[in-house]
Formats: structure tokens, sequence, C-alpha cells
């Protein structure tokens, strides 16, 4: 039960049951709660079958609304914010301002993510070698090293990422030469997992997997020239061979915002 969407407790909750790996619990949401009648009626339901109410209702008379009715019925509760905020407000000496949904309304952190997501689209793949001055992180690799999905994972933190492929018949754009080498991520991989990756693909487009794009020779050729333009631009080099996208951008973001502490 919520006054705002409901997603912390539920969250929460979903958590809590799969330690007992239990499917024949039922959870339900029951958001947007911002009347006492609201209130009676759900613990009223919840008395008819063997229930536990979790909420986040940040509003004090809808808490002690709740907590009356459910002493009623000896319905167990699970405060999910009251501890947390009485812990805050004890540390700092200040008051909650009781208002519900604080957390997802629209502020400057919003709208810079937005912003970056944005930027990740327009700047993907090199489309656009304008952006790359533009661009909070330059990523390089070769094809199917992940460079859109970290991108776009970076993007989500708020992050403004340009990507660049490296293609040995094609020059890179004369912008990464002339940006902080610190601003670069390289990416390479092991080529026996790329030659993996790329057949699978080619068989996802329906094509042959014998193709030139997947051939040993081609990837060997292709990791060649990248390293060399990483070398040249001087920029760290990330091996991301049986990494998740995430272990790739955590190891990113070390490296981003150490950087931007010591340009303070």
């Amino acid at each position: 039960m919520s006054d705002s969407i409901g997603d912390t407790a539920e969250l929460v909750v979903k958590a809590a049951v799969s330690q007992f790996n239990d499917g024949g619990v039922e959870i339900k949401r029951i958001p947007y709660v911002n009347d006492i009648r609201d209130i009676i009626d759900v613990v009223e339901e919840a008395s008819a079958t063997n229930s536990i109410i979790a909420y986040t209702l940040v509003i004090p008379e809808l808490r002690d609304a709740l907590v009356l009715e459910a002493s009623r019925y000896n319905i167990p509760l699970v405060d999910i914010m009251g501890p947390i905020l009485s812990a805050i407000e004890s540390v700092t000496h200040k008051s909650p301002k009781f208002e519900p949904g604080l957390v997802r309304r629209l502020d400057e952190e919003y709208f810079r993510r937005v912003e970056a997501i944005e930027f990740a689209v327009k700047y993907d793949d090199g489309k656009d070698p304008r952006g790359i001055t533009k661009a909070d992180l330059i990523v390089l690799g070769v094809s199917r090293t992940s460079k859109t999905p970290l991108s776009m994972y970076l993007a989500h933190k708020r992050i403004k990422v340009a990507n660049v492929p490296l293609v040995p018949e094609v020059c890179p754009p004369d912008e990464i030469f002339h940006v902080s080498p610190n601003k670069v991520i390289g990416l390479t991989i092991r080529p026996q997992q790329l030659n993996v990756i790329r057949q699978e693909r080619l068989r996802t487009l329906g094509l042959t997997s014998h193709a030139d794009y997947a051939s040993m020779e081609r990837i060997l050729k292709e990791l060649e020239y990248a390293e060399g333009i990483m070398k040249r631009v001087g920029c760290t080099v990330i091996d991301v061979t049986n990494k998740a996208v995430e272990e790739t951008a955590s190891k990113v973001l070390e490296l981003y915002y150490r950087g931007k502490r010591n340009n303070r």
C-alpha cells in the first residue's frame, strides 16, 4: 500500500518473498491511497485472507489510520519508510516533508538523464563526429564490443557518451585525437569470443556464418587496427571479454569520477 505508485514497497516485498521460494504468495499493489476510507476498504479485504500489509505511507494521518485498522483484524504491518525517515530525522534534526512521490517528481536530474539518452542516440556509432567534442566520454571499439549498450547504460547515469566504431577501411574522426585521452575509453575483446558473437549476429540476420565479417582473419585485422588507434589516442583500454555491460560500466564510471575528482 502506498500514497504514491508503490514501486518501493513492491520491490522490497518481492525481494523478501524470493527468500522463501514460495510461488503461492500473491502480491497486490494498492497505489495512490490518499483517503482513510481507502485504508478501511483495503484492510477489510485483507482480513479475508492470510495477509501482511507492507506500506510506504508518508502522510502521518494515513499511517495512523492504517495502524488502527490493521490492529482490529490482527493483520501484521511492515512499515518500509517509517524507520529510515525516523533515523534521518534523528541525525539531521529536520522533519520530513510528508509529501508522497517526491522521488519521482520531474527535477534537474531527470532532464539531465533524458538529455544524455538523446545525446547517446544522436551520436551513436559515429553518426556525427561533432558529438565527440561535446561528449563527457567517447567510447571506441570494433563492431560488437557493446559500444551502444554501454553508451545507453552510462546515459542513464546522466553521462553524455559518443561512441565511434573502428574499421580499418575508414579513417577515424580526427576529433578523437584532439580531446583529452582521459575522456576516451577503448573497448577490446578476445578474438575467439568476438568470432562467436559475430557468427551469432549473422545467424540472427539470416546470413551465412562464413561471411568475412565473422572470419578470424578479419577479426584479427580489426583488433590490431583498433589497438593501434587506441595507442595513438593514449586512452584507457578495457577488455570486455565475458563481461556484462554492467561490469564494464562499473569500471568506466570509476575512471570517469576519479578523473573528475582529479580535475577539481
